[in-house]
C-alpha cells in the first residue's frame, strides 16, 4: 500500500492534477453539488467517485448567479470533498497538513486565459486508489487512464515475420491505407507467392525423387528375388587365381568368385552348384579360373580334378612331404622343390618374425598352409610355394598371432605357431586339440614339478629324425639324443614348428581348455586319455598296452 497523500510516483497528490477526477467521460452528465470555497482550507481535496460523471456547461457565465458547475479543466474551481460519513472516502480525516496550502483564484476566470493558466499549474499525478474505468466504444480496457486512440501494433515474432496471409494482405495501420500501403501489400503479396511457388517446387522434386528411389529399389528387389540371377555366358577368358578360405559355404565361394570377376553373381554360382548336385564336392583352396565365366562352367572347372589341377595339402603335413607332392604334380626331379625352398626362402614372403628364428631345420615349416591349390602343369615351384606362404600369412593375420602370443606370455608368434604344430601332431580331434594345448602350456610353467619343464613329446623326436613311428625308444635313450628338437633332453619348446598346422589346431593353441593335465596317451586312434599326475598316467599307460595287445591279435 502506498503512503497516504502520495500517488504511485514521487510527487504529492495535488488537486490540480489534470487526471484528478474523471475528465474525459462521454457518458451521461450529472450536476456536481455546490460547496463553500472556505472548505478548501479546512479539508484536503479528495478524489471524486470516478463513476460519478461531471456536468460541463461551456455556456455558463457569472450572470446566472450561484456557484459555477465543477469544471474538470478549470484549475480554480473547487470540488467539494466526499461525504465523510458515506464511506466513499476512507481517508477523509487525514491531517490537513498532508497537502500543500490551496491557492485562491478568482472564480470568474474562464475561457482561453483560464485554460492557459490551468496548463501552467498542471502537474501530472496519480490517485492513490484508482478505480477501474470503462469507456464505451474506445476499447481502452480496464485502465482508467488508457488512451482511447489507436495503439502501436505489437512487434511480430521473428518466426512469423514476412509471412502474410494467404490472400497477400498485410496488417497495416489504418492511417497507412494510402497508395504506399497498397504498394507495400502488393510487393509482399508477390513475394509470398514466389515463396509459395518455390516451396511447391521443392516438395514436388522431393516427391518425384522418393518415387524414383522406391521404384528403382523395388525393381531391384523384384529382380533379385523373383527374376533369374545375373550370369555370364561361355567359358570365359584369361586366367585369375581365386582363394577359397576354409569352411566356406557355397554362397561364400560364389562371393569370392564374384569379387575376382569370375562369375557375375554369387546366386548364379550357388544355383549352378546345387542344380548340378556338386555343391558337396566343392572344396576350399586356391583355383586357377577364367574371368567372366558362366556359373556352370566355373563349377565344372572347380570340381574336375583334371581341369582344376588341384593340389591338396592336408593338416599337419611336414614341409618335406609338401615338396615331394609339388615335384610329383609338376613332374619335376625329386628334390627340386626342396632345393628351391632352401635357396629362395627369404624371397617367398615370410613375415619378419619368422626370419629371425634360429636353429630351424626348415624356414618354411609351418608356412605351407594346408589347403587345396590350383597348380597348372607349367607352374614354377617357387610360385607354388609363394602361393602357400601368402595363404598362411592371411590366416595368421586373421588370428592375430602376434597379439595372442603376448597374451599367452610367449616370446614370439613363432612360438605360438610351434604350439599349434605340436597340438596338431599329438592330437586328432578338436576336443583333443584343446586339452593337448593345455598340457603344453602346463608343462612350460616354471613351477612344473611333474616333468620339470620338459615336454617329453615323441612327435618332436620323430621330426628331428625325419621319421613317423610310435616306437621312439626308451626314455633313457631319448635323454641322450642331442638335437634341439628333442624335448626329452631340452626344456621348453623346440626351435620352430614341426609341421603345418590347420586352423583348428591354431585356434586351440590360442584358446586352450582349462585343466591341470600334464599327461596324455592315445590308447587308439579314436581315444586319448589325460591325467594330472604321473600315477594316473601310469594307469592310463597300462590301458594303452592292453589296447596294443588286442590290435596285434
Amino acid at each position: 500500500m502506498t503512503e497516504y497523500g502520495r500517488g504511485y510516483g514521487s510527487e504529492p497528490w495535488h488537486p490540480e492534477d489534470p487526471l484528478y477526477g474523471d475528465q474525459g467521460s462521454s457518458r451521461g452528465q450529472e450536476q456536481q453539488p455546490q460547496w463553500d470555497g472556505q472548505q478548501a482550507h479546512r479539508y484536503p481535496q479528495q478524489q471524486a467517485d470516478p463513476y460519478a460523471q461531471q456536468h460541463y456547461n461551456s455556456g455558463w457565465d457569472g450572470a446566472q448567479g450561484g456557484q459555477p458547475p465543477y469544471d474538470p479543466y478549470d484549475p480554480y474551481g473547487q470540488q467539494p470533498p466526499a461525504d465523510p460519513y458515506s464511506g466513499t472516502n476512507p481517508d477523509y480525516y487525514a491531517a490537513p497538513d498532508a497537502y500543500p496550502p490551496q491557492h485562491q483564484h478568482p472564480q470568474g476566470m474562464q475561457g482561453q486565459q483560464g485554460m492557459q493558466q490551468q496548463q501552467q499549474y498542471q502537474q501530472p499525478q496519480h490517485p492513490q486508489h484508482p478505480e477501474p474505468h470503462y469507456d464505451e466504444g474506445t476499447g481502452a480496457g480496464d485502465d482508467w487512464r488508457a488512451d482511447p486512440g489507436p495503439r502501436e501494433p505489437e512487434p511480430e515474432h521473428a518466426f512469423f515475420a514476412d509471412h502474410g496471409d494467404d490472400d497477400g494482405r498485410d496488417d497495416l495501420d489504418p492511417r497507412e491505407e494510402g497508395r504506399g500501403g497498397r504498394e507495400r501489400r502488393g510487393k509482399k503479396n508477390k513475394k509470398n507467392k514466389r515463396r509459395s511457388g518455390r516451396a511447391c517446387l521443392v516438395v514436388t522434386l522431393l516427391f518425384a525423387g522418393a518415387v524414383g528411389t522406391v521404384g528403382y529399389f523395388g525393381y531391384d528387389f523384384i529382380m533379385s528375388h523373383f527374376g533369374p540371377a545375373p550370369d555370364y555366358e561361355g567359358e570365359g577368358t584369361g586366367e585369375v587365381q581365386v582363394d577359397i578360405p576354409e569352411n566356406s559355404t557355397i554362397l561364400q565361394m560364389g562371393l569370392a568368385l564374384k569379387r575376382a570377376g569370375v562369375v557375375k553373381s554369387a546366386d548364379a554360382f550357388s544355383e549352378a552348384a546345387i542344380d548340378s548336385k556338386k555343391d558337396k564336392v566343392l572344396q576350399p583352396g586356391t583355383y586357377s579360373l577364367r574371368k567372366h565365366m558362366s556359373a556352370a562352367s566355373a563349377v565344372e572347372l572347380m570340381v574336375d580334378p583334371k581341369s582344376r589341377n588341384g593340389l591338396t595339402i592336408r593338416e599337419g603335413l611336414r614341409s618335406g612331404d609338401v615338396y615331394k607332392l609339388i615335384d610329383t604334380k609338376l613332374h619335376l626331379k625329386k628334390g627340386t622343390t626342396k632345393g628351391v625352398a632352401k635357396t629362395e626362402a627369404k624371397s617367398l614372403g615370410l613375415p619378419s618374425w619368422a626370419k629371425s628364428a634360429s636353429k630351424l631345420k626348415d624356414p618354411l615349416e609351418g608356412f605351407l598352409y594346408p589347403s587345396t591349390y590350383s597348380v597348372g602343369e607349367k607352374a614354377k615351384p617357387a610360385a607354388v610355394l609363394k602361393q602357400m606362404v601368402a595363404r598362411a600369412n592371411q590366416v595368421y593375420e586373421q588370428h592375430d598371432l602376434e597379439g595372442n602370443a603376448q597374451k599367452l606370455h610367449l616370446e614370439s608368434p613363432m612360438q605360438l605357431l610351434t604350439v599349434a604344430s605340436l597340438t596338431q601332431a599329438e592330437g586328432k580331434y578338436k576336443h583333443d586339440f584343446d586339452r593337448v594345448a593345455r598340457v603344453v602350456y602346463n608343462r612350460l610353467k616354471p613351477d612344473n614339478t611333474e616333468t620339470y619343464g620338459l615336454l617329453d613329446f615323441d612327435s618332436t623326436v620323430n621330426y628331428a629324425r625325419s621319421q613317423s613311428t610310435l616306437d621312439t625308444g626308451s626314455v633313457d635313450d631319448l635323454r641322450n639324443f642331442n638335437d634341439p628338437y628333442n624335448t626329452y633332453k631340452f626344456k621348453g619348446l623346440p626351435p620352430g614348428p614341426i609341421g603345418n598346422p590347420g586352423e583348428e589346431a591354431i585356434r586351440s593353441a590360442i584358446d586352450p581348455a582349462k585343466g591341470n593335465w600334464y599327461y596324455f596317451v592315445s590308447i587308439n586312434p579314436e581315444k586319448t586319455l589325460f591325467a594330472e599326475t604321473n600315477e594316473q598316467h601310469e594307469r592310463n599307460r597300462r590301458i594303452y598296452v592292453k589296447e596294443q595287445e588286442k590290435a596285434k591279435q
